[in-house]
């Protein structure tokens, strides 16, 4: 059932050490909530993830196969592996059905009336099909970040990473993205979710891990990481978070 086998994965950048010999087995239709503080690792684990930086030394095994060892492979990979980013990252220049369109026709090659159909399909399941001709300076956050979501969902990845997807909104937004995630849990899709909203990954994720110092200190279920912490450190981190309603 493990999806995706991460062993010794590290990452320094100059005399700093940000991923110390990471260990983490994912299954199939797990959801796992990523937590830690500011510079433990967590955005950085998930861009290893899919090379989009590399590590230094450990592997990555994806359903059974690793990856990540030829720049050969990489697109490919990234099919695989879906990617939402903190900023969105779309093409300005490109309407909201442009942006999903592009990966179909340029990596999978899709013929413009396919990717078009794929794209509306996946605009639609983030409740976006009637913003498909809108341009990413006439969308509000949350709607940029739906577009990044159907981005992601149109290359049919097996494994979808979300680094702080909500931490760029306004607050009144938030829930508009929370949502779509929440609907791809319920259809049983496996995902690693990077996020500060502690009470969505009580109620999401099937486990949470919680980093610090680039290695995993603590994890468990909600109940267990958010309700019942065993370690100082994870304790300390969350009392500086008791906003949050479980």
């Amino acid at each position: 059932m493990t999806l995706l086998r991460v062993e010794g994965l590290t990452k320094r950048y100059g005399a700093t050490d940000v991923l110390r010999g990471v260990d983490l087995d994912v299954d199939h239709g797990e959801r796992i909530a990523i937590l830690g503080a500011s510079g433990s690792g967590k955005s950085t684990l998930l861009r290893c993830l899919n090379f989009m930086e590399m590590p230094d030394a450990g592997t990555v095994t994806l359903d059974g196969q690793a990856i990540g060892r030829r720049e050969s492979e990489l697109v490919k990979l990234r099919q695989r592996i879906g990617m939402v980013f903190q900023q969105f990252n779309l093409f300005p220049h490109m309407t909201a059905i442009g942006n999903v369109m592009e990966g179909l026709r340029t990596v999978r090659r899709f013929g413009k009336a396919k990717a078009r159909a794929r794209a509306e399909t996946e605009l639609a399941r983030v409740g976006l099909a009637d913003k498909a001709e809108t341009y990413p300076a006439h969308l509000s956050g949350g709607q940029k970040q739906r577009v990044a979501i159907a981005r992601a969902l149109a290359m049919d990845p097996e494994l979808l990473l979300f680094d702080e997807p909500t931490s760029a909104l306004d607050p009144e937004l938030v829930g508009e993205v929370l949502t779509v995630i929440r609907s791809l849990a319920e259809e049983g899709r496996t995902m690693l979710l990077v996020t500060h909203e502690l009470g969505f990954a009580y109620h999401v994720a099937t486990r949470v891990i919680f980093l610090a110092d680039g290695t995993i200190h603590e994890q468990g279920t909600p109940d267990e990481v958010l309700k019942r912490p065993r370690k100082e450190r994870t304790q300390s981190f969350l009392a500086r978070h008791k906003e949050f309603s479980l």
